[in-house]
């Protein structure tokens, strides 16, 4: 009898506990407001390696102007010298929200919204964000770049140090300037809110969490953006005269030139090679479209171009998640438009 009245109090306890702890759970609520990441702790995962914890105002500070400037005043009070001689991380790389969706690639929406907020078009993935992402250096850049950026895949920390060295032809971060850079992209790191999740997504997924399926609410939320940012490098046309086999539209070429090419293409810009608004200019792009010269549209865009002994500078190529093959003859349209 006793063994009996043991197991039912045991019983009556363990349902009470379910009950409190599903209780607890669902008055626990995944809001708008939390940060993704805190949320993915909180459920079970692992910070990430880049993860910093307890970020002081002046941390963020050095790293905001490392990123937007290329230098800053580190803990020792001495101004760091220059990270890159030629370029900071904006000449590639946004710092806000560059898609209206999260989820998936498309140019044209890139485009637009960025025509909307008028942020550039670039060649690299934004920084807003890239706390959460899961790799870098994606797909072609492995099969291109191999070893060189084996580590940088699956590391944000080595992908800075690889952008500061490789890319920016620059040199090698010291920690302190590692760290100020991660504190600032923390701040720039996803919310709930930015997933534009529905009033039932939410509501499911405060569900999974009050019934503790944490893998499934986790596997929800990061079905709603890219953990990655894709990469597939692409071929210049077979014909250049002939281009890609699409109507340009020169509203979205007009669009393109002024916020990607003319990003680092202006006066005192990244590039000695200025592309301004004169007849001038556009005949001379115009002329070199058909080429087979590194001065065409479709070679510079598809293949970039390299730096050189006496001229570390160059330009990064566009993979096709970055701009379309329609969104490239949308640009020689406004090009060969502006010369009429």
């Amino acid at each position: 009898m006793k063994s009996q009245r043991l197991k039912n109090i045991i019983g009556v306890c363990a349902i009470l506990i379910a009950t409190i702890s599903a209780y607890t759970f669902k008055n626990q609520l995944i809001s708008p407001s939390d940060n993704l990441m805190e949320i993915y702790h909180a459920l079970g995962e692992d910070y990430p390696d880049h993860y910093i914890d307890n970020i002081d105002s002046s941390a963020i500070k050095r790293g905001y102007e490392l990123v937007h400037i290329g230098k800053t005043k580190p803990p020792s009070g001495i101004i760091s010298t220059s990270i890159s001689k030629f370029y900071t991380c904006t000449s590639c790389h946004n710092m806000v929200k560059e898609d209206s969706e999260l989820d998936v690639v498309d140019q044209d929406a890139r485009l637009q919204f960025a025509m909307d907020n008028k942020i550039p078009y670039l060649q690299g993935s934004t920084f807003w964000g890239v706390v959460n992402r899961e790799s870098w250096y994606n797909d072609d850049y492995v099969l291109k770049y191999g070893d060189l950026v084996r580590k940088a895949e699956s590391s944000l920390k080595e992908s800075i140090q690889l952008c500061a060295q490789v890319c920016s032809q620059g040199r090698y971060l010291e920690e302190w300037e590692m760290n100020s850079i991660l504190s600032y992209l923390w701040t720039l790191q996803m919310k709930v809110s930015d997933l534009d999740l529905s009033e039932n997504e939410l509501a499911a997924i405060n569900e999974l969490v009050a019934h503790q399926k944490n893998d499934s609410a986790i596997n929800l939320l990061k079905s709603k953006y890219l953990t990655k940012s894709p990469a597939t490098f692409t071929e210049v046309p077979e014909s250049k005269k002939e281009g890609y086999p699409y109507t340009g539209r020169p509203e979205f070429g007009k669009a393109i030139y002024e916020l990607g090419c003319q990003h680092c293409h202006h006066p005192y810009g990244e590039s000695d090679l200025v592309l301004d608004n004169s007849v001038y200019t556009f005949k001379w792009l115009k002329k070199n479209i058909t080429k087979n010269s590194p001065k065409s549209i479709y070679e510079i865009i598809r293949k970039g171009t390299y730096s050189e002994v006496g001229h570390k500078e160059y330009m990064p190529h566009y993979t096709l998640e970055k701009m379309s093959h329609q969104q490239v003859e949308d640009l020689r349209a406004y090009i060969e438009m502006s010369v009429k």
